[in-house]
């Protein structure tokens, strides 16, 4: 699958691009820096509207506006605001498949500070799924070949 990044991993800043044109849009300030590289599946819809979200378990830069070649290896349940909103764990092709458990502890930290910012917001972080739901997530919201 091809992951299209919009934030990278460092950074409190959250970009926002136009899921067709891979426009920027909008940049805003969060209240925790991302811990992985992070962005969405190209060619998917999720329940919330949105392409499919997506970290990337990697220790390479890279780049807000890159797309890369990925695996699917996880799948965290997430809620936000009452809505379903999982994100996919994926990593580059050719690097380990398999979430660690600081990994895991960064990402359930990340998504529960990301939003603090912001009144009334409410994140639910679920269980942590294996590969096979996490490539059922992504088949099921496959809209159309990639851009």
């Amino acid at each position: 699958m091809q992951v299209f990044i919009e934030n990278e991993a460092g950074s409190r800043e959250k970009n926002t691009f136009d899921e067709r044109s891979l426009r920027l849009m909008k940049t805003a300030t969060v209240s925790a820096p991302y811990p992985f590289p992070y962005g969405f599946v190209l060619g998917t819809k999720s329940g919330d509207g949105d392409a499919v979200d997506c970290f990337v378990l990697t220790a390479r830069a890279l780049p807000s506006g890159a797309t890369i070649a990925c695996q699917a290896i996880g799948l965290l349940e997430q809620i936000e605001d009452g809505e379903t909103d999982h994100k996919v764990i994926a990593v580059p092709e050719g690097e380990p498949e398999a979430v660690t458990p600081p990994q895991e502890a960064a990402l359930r930290a990340f998504v529960g500070a990301v939003f603090a910012h912001v009144p009334g917001k409410t994140m639910t972080v679920g269980r942590l799924l294996d590969r096979e739901a996490a490539e059922d997530y992504v088949r099921r919201c496959r809209t159309a070949a990639p851009p």
